[in-house]
């Protein structure tokens, strides 16, 4: 049976675009039977859950619903029942069910048992071995993880770090618990705006994501102190938002660097992102490896749009794919220092051939990260 002829479930918790979201697109685009896409908010912030029952890639209707307590930890339970209470009164059964993270995998492979779906994915956004400092809700949370990766037909992961992670911190052989399959974060190629090199800002950094204490743009901000006396048109372009904000606008004001940076905050247009992102000759993706973070397992997002767009990446070797973009000559690794920050960024600004030359490679790199080849494959074998 083509997928076109297939009715599958989607069911993941939301922030901003992702991986879920793409997974709906590709199957709309490609008008699958029946899609239904569930969607529980991670923040308390007045989003909704909301249900999409899609037909033949068109949605048929959509429902949102606002089910939330004050207290975070109730709504996992109240999202569980939700997503299993809204599947059970649909009259169909389905080929597939896609759970993003092990809760909503749970209800998926619930459904199996009962033979409302055929077949489980744990789809594994992020993998981490200290997701609650609380040590009774962290085993919890490892010991839903295990029943996810025992019973569900495919655990995708976004790397092979997380499947490493669960057999080293939680005793989980790979031998054993085989059906762990690596689909990396990918990118809507085709759709990615770019500019050619003569267009763009060749003396512009680009940052995306999270301002925390240890995404290293404080040590960007450092360096242009030292930066500006070789390259006084210099431009450090920051899109994101976060708790270390104000310091940093702070820190920025200190070192009287107003002329250099602009802060603008979370964009959630996509397309005004990749506007400004298509602008910029080169990214940074600083990771402080003394700090346990989600990053070491995972498969950044922000790289992808970077390579994507033609941006070389300075980072740090915390990535799993920081040798592979270096070795490919679509970045560098740098130390987590403000010296080497300096070193980097001007090496890379005053010789416009290298610049020419790792923008080309990152394009390259990055079309085998299409999402259409991303889940032609996988979905072709699970189903």
């Amino acid at each position: 049976m083509e997928i076109i002829n297939r009715k599958i479930i989607i069911a993941t918790h939301y922030l901003v675009y992702g991986a879920p979201q793409a997974l709906r697109d590709y199957l709309m685009n490609n008008k699958i039977k029946k899609l239904l896409f569930i969607a529980h908010p991670l923040q308390i912030d007045g989003s909704k859950s909301y249900i999409e029952i899609i037909i033949d890639g068109v949605v048929l209707s959509k429902k949102n619903f606002k089910i939330r307590s004050r207290i975070s930890f109730f709504n996992y339970f109240l999202d569980v029942f939700s997503t299993f209470f809204w599947i059970i009164l649909q009259k169909d059964h389905f080929d597939l069910f896609v759970g993003v993270d092990c809760l909503n995998c749970l209800v998926g492979i619930i459904l199996k048992k009962i033979g409302k779906v055929k077949k489980t994915i744990f789809y594994t956004i992020d993998y981490v071995p200290e997701r609650f400092r609380n040590k009774f809700l962290n085993n919890f949370y490892h010991w839903l993880d295990k029943i996810c990766v025992k019973y569900a037909d495919e655990t995708w992961n976004l790397s092979q770090r997380m499947a490493e992670g669960r057999e080293k911190i939680r005793g989980l052989n790979q031998k054993i618990y085989n059906r762990q399959k690596i689909v990396p974060i990918g990118v809507w190629f085709d759709k990615v705006k770019r500019l050619p090199f003569d267009q763009i800002n060749k003396r512009q950094l680009f940052f995306l994501g999270n301002l925390s204490e240890n995404s290293g743009v404080h040590l960007v901000l450092d360096a242009i102190c030292e930066i500006v006396k070789e390259l006084p048109d210099f431009h450090f372009l920051v899109v994101g938002g976060g708790e270390y904000e104000k310091k940093l606008r702070d820190q920025v004001v200190t070192l009287n660097l107003e002329q250099y940076i602009t802060f603008t905050g979370w964009i959630k247009d996509r397309n005004r992102l990749d506007e400004i992102m298509a602008d910029s000759a080169m990214a940074i993706a600083m990771y402080n490896g003394e700090v346990k973070m989600l990053t070491y397992y995972a498969d950044p997002t922000k790289l992808k749009d970077y390579l994507s767009a033609g941006l070389p990446i300075l980072l740090t070797n915390i990535p799993h794919n920081a040798q592979e973009i270096q070795n490919k000559k679509c970045g560098f690794i740098v130390e987590y220092n403000k010296d080497a920050v300096v070193q980097a960024i001007l090496s890379l600004c005053k010789d416009e051939d290298t610049l020419r030359q790792y923008r080309d490679n990152a394009i390259n790199y990055s079309r085998q990260f299409d999402w259409n080849i991303i889940f032609k494959n996988n979905l072709e074998r699970v189903l």
